[in-house]
């Protein structure tokens, strides 16, 4: 089921996109739409245990986690400004590396993690061995926003909210 509804979703875009209607351009659709679905079977369709109710709450709380991480990307964006505009910002960079341990278990949600931890402006996320990531920053300020693990605990409530539960108890 989850790989025609990609399917679908990824000719459609190859039409909007395209803007070309012939037969060629249409096959071409086709054929490319068909390859990255296979391609990325694995990756995106591995726990098909969940249901087609918890994929819809899943997609409704990650349209919930965007507009929390433009505002971080914002605020990150003020204070790398700030960084690079002023003396005292200029004084407060000090590029480091982080190691973090993830909570996380499924690929997915590590791969949400990272590249939100990438898109906020100051951190880059380096490597990723089993749980452990390696993010370099630019300061204090976000080394310690991203320990507090405000990013990790959005993305565990939008696809895998059974970590959070697990958290609670043992505290």
């Amino acid at each position: 089921m989850y790989p025609i509804v990609i399917f679908i979703l990824l000719l459609g875009n190859w039409i909007v996109f395209s803007g070309k209607f012939d037969a060629f351009h249409l096959g071409l659709g086709v054929i490319s739409s068909l390859f990255v679905t296979w391609i990325s079977h694995d990756f995106l369709f591995h726990d098909r245990k969940k249901t087609w109710d918890e994929r819809m709450q899943e997609t409704g709380a990650f349209f919930q986690y965007v507009p929390w991480l433009v505002v971080e990307i914002i605020k990150a964006n003020m204070h790398v400004f700030k960084l690079a505009m002023t003396r005292k910002g200029y004084e407060e960079i000090a590029p480091r590396i982080v190691t973090i341990k993830t909570k996380l278990k499924t690929d997915f949600a590590k791969f949400v993690f990272a590249n939100s931890i990438t898109l906020t402006p100051g951190t880059i996320t380096m490597l990723i061995r089993g749980d452990v990531f390696h993010v370099h920053t630019m300061s204090q300020f976000l080394e310690d926003d991203l320990l507090e693990g405000a990013i990790e605990r959005k993305v565990a409530e939008v696809f895998e909210p059974e970590v959070l539960k697990l958290r609670r108890r043992k505290k």
